[in-house]
């Protein structure tokens, strides 16, 4: 069993031609309930800044509209991820195998990315012998 996750938060976009990533958050679980929680909890943070209740007072009136149905509605498939028993228990399962796990959604400009792997699994593929390519 994997007891250490690291997980990571990042959003992506492009800029002056390259791709850019800005890291949103890090998190070393120390268990894996905490990397499940702590992913559907930045998973959720990052669907209300981005679709915000319009009767949230911070926003004026009218300041927030609609995006056209071409766009990905990347916040409602955040949530739909965070609310799907069968998605949570499938990523459980691969990290607790030792494997990474990445979830991602996107839209026209940015892709959010929430990855977790085992802290454990990293360690052990240290020691595994490096290839060794003779040179001639």
């Amino acid at each position: 069993m994997h007891d250490e996750f690291l997980c990571h938060v990042t959003a992506y976009g492009t800029c002056g031609g390259r791709r850019i990533g800005v890291p949103l958050g890090t998190y070393r679980a120390p268990t894996l309930a905490l990397a499940l929680w702590w992913l559907r909890d930045r998973a959720l943070w990052i669907a209300e800044r981005l679709d915000p209740l319009p009767e949230n007072p911070r926003f004026p009136h009218g300041s927030l509209v609609p995006v056209a149905d071409t766009v990905t509605d990347v916040p409602g498939v955040l949530r739909a991820w965070c609310a799907d028993a069968f998605q949570q228990e499938l990523v459980a399962d691969e990290l607790a195998g030792g494997r990474l796990v990445r979830i991602a959604a996107h839209d026209d400009t940015t892709e959010y990315e929430l990855l977790a792997e085992s802290i454990d699994a990293l360690r052990m593929q240290r020691t595994i012998p490096a290839l060794v390519v003779p040179v001639a």
